[in-house]
């Protein structure tokens, strides 16, 4: 090789590299707004189904359309309107009992030795945990980091109603034009080759949105059901508990047994006086968690996206690790539809040799 030719291929290497890491920045950069799509992305491949039952009802398309935007308006407006002052008058209320729980006590020694006989001392020393905190407290720096990390934190949940309006937004946007979408990836394939792509595509469309569906029941019946059974039961805040049991039943794995045990320990926090009303909600936390890993998980995993359990643990793992919760939730029609393409491409491709 030339002189001018090392000098000519180094010069190209170092240009690829280049790219490659102002591609890797834009990325990083975009990080949040690449996230919304794909959270968007993933809504609208699961209220493309219930679209195409519609039309499949005699529904025009437009009118199919219409009617689930509504529907998903609708939902997030009762949401606002109806839930959110419920759960706010219930934070509020829990904010005053755990307030009245640490005012009852003449002293902070009586706190401690109150919280002490609770917990045993081998677990947590809660005498040297507070000092800790004292310690920490002392110092003016650590005073100005609590100050920005309370600012950070106001900004972050701006910010993520932000991201919930824009979500939902993208979301009836691509809801609305999945067909053209769809249609416009279809035509870069050779037409030779389309038909197959076609069918492989929409089984991917089909099975992602299956699991949308089949996630957002089981997040939706954990949540009811816990709200009928924490009123039967007589717990405290119900509304806002069957919330956060909701929102938790939507991560995969761990989802409800994280959210069942935050709820347990709750319970207990905000009415010691009466701890047989966090026995009986762990009671039905452990009767339900095992309904919904031996019964109602399989059926929709089974059913909905036909993923081993072995893969159903891998990829929420590796998903949850990579990209957060957002990739735990993902991760499951992913692995999917890579077993549908090593399914209809890869091993009939290997079989034909």
């Amino acid at each position: 090789m030339t002189i001018h030719g090392a000098f000519r291929f180094g010069l190209l290497g170092g240009l690829g590299v280049l790219t490659a890491l102002l591609i890797g920045n834009a990325v990083v950069t975009l990080a949040t707004v690449i996230t919304y799509v794909g959270f968007a992305l993933f809504l609208a491949l699961g209220l493309d189904p219930i679209v195409r039952k519609l039309v499949d009802r005699k529904f025009p398309r437009p009118l199919a359309i219409l009617v689930v935007v509504l529907a998903v308006l609708g939902l997030f407006a009762g949401f606002v309107l109806a839930l959110v002052p419920v759960i706010v008058e219930q934070v509020t209320n829990l904010y005053n009992s755990l307030l009245d729980f640490v005012t009852t006590y003449n002293s902070l020694g009586e706190l401690i030795t109150a919280i002490q006989s609770i917990i045993p001392i081998e677990t947590l020393n809660v005498q040297h945990t507070v000092d800790g905190i004292i310690t920490f407290l002392s110092d003016p720096a650590n005073l100005a980091n609590i100050g920005g990390g309370v600012l950070s934190v106001g900004a972050g949940f701006a910010n993520g109603l932000l991201g919930a309006f824009l979500t939902l937004m993208l979301t009836i946007y691509l809801v609305i034009s999945l067909p053209a979408i769809k249609d416009a990836v279809y035509r870069l394939v050779p037409a030779t080759k389309r038909e197959n792509f076609v069918h492989i595509g929409d089984q991917v469309v089909d099975a992602v949105g299956k699991y949308v569906i089949g996630q957002g029941t089981q997040g939706l019946a954990n949540g009811v059901l816990s709200f009928i059974a924490m009123s039967l039961i007589g717990a405290q805040y119900p509304a806002l508990f069957a919330l956060i049991a909701l929102m938790f039943s939507l991560l995969p794995l761990v989802g409800t047994i994280t959210g069942s045990i935050i709820i347990i320990a709750t319970q207990f926090l905000v009415d010691p006086s009466h701890p047989s009303t966090a026995i009986w909600v762990a009671v039905y936390y452990l009767v339900y968690s095992q309904v919904e890993a031996y019964v109602i998980g399989p059926v929709i995993m089974n059913r909905a996206v036909k993923v081993p359990g072995v893969l159903v643990i891998i990829a929420a793992l590796a998903g949850g690790a990579l990209m957060g919760i957002l990739g735990a939730i993902v991760a499951i029609p992913l692995a999917a539809s890579v077993l549908i393409i090593m399914r209809q491409v890869i091993v009939p491709a290997q079989e034909a040799r």
